[in-house]
């Protein structure tokens, strides 16, 4: 068996040895991951934010309200969009077999970074609202 301690460095570091240096772009191996990544990245934030605005107006209808509440909403509509948007150029690039270079390819990383701290923000109010304000999760509980 392989010590625990072991999973770790095998699922990052061995992922970034494989594709260091691999165009991200294109239709390549990697373009094409990195594409299908996006896109379902950008689906789930949309499914996530209309399941959450639906699961938002059950909590209000029962006498809910916080500015948590609308913080996250806020946030999570944001990140539905950013991920929307950042699926389609993603999907356009690896169409037209456009690949990213000087300026883009520093681009890229940053926007994709940048779009992983807005999915984290958005995650820690969603955190807030369940774990500390127990938002319709509490009802089930009793």
């Amino acid at each position: 068996m392989i010590p625990v301690q072991h999973i770790h460095p095998m699922l990052v570091h061995d992922l970034i040895a494989v594709l260091r240096g691999r165009d991200i772009g294109g239709r390549s191996y990697t373009g094409t991951v990195s594409t299908i990544l996006a896109v379902l990245a950008g689906l789930s934030a949309v499914a996530a934010f209309v399941f959450g605005s639906i699961a938002l107006d059950v909590a209000e209808q029962g006498g809910f309200h916080s500015d948590i509440a609308e913080i996250h909403e806020s946030l999570g509509g944001m990140t539905a969009i950013a991920f929307a948007v950042w699926a389609l150029v993603r999907t356009l690039a690896w169409w037209r077999d456009l690949r990213p270079a000087g300026v883009g390819a520093v681009a890229v990383p940053i926007v994709e970074i940048a779009g992983a701290i807005l999915l984290i923000i958005t995650a820690y109010y969603g955190g807030q609202l369940v774990f500390d304000l127990g938002v319709n999760v509490l009802h089930g509980a009793a």
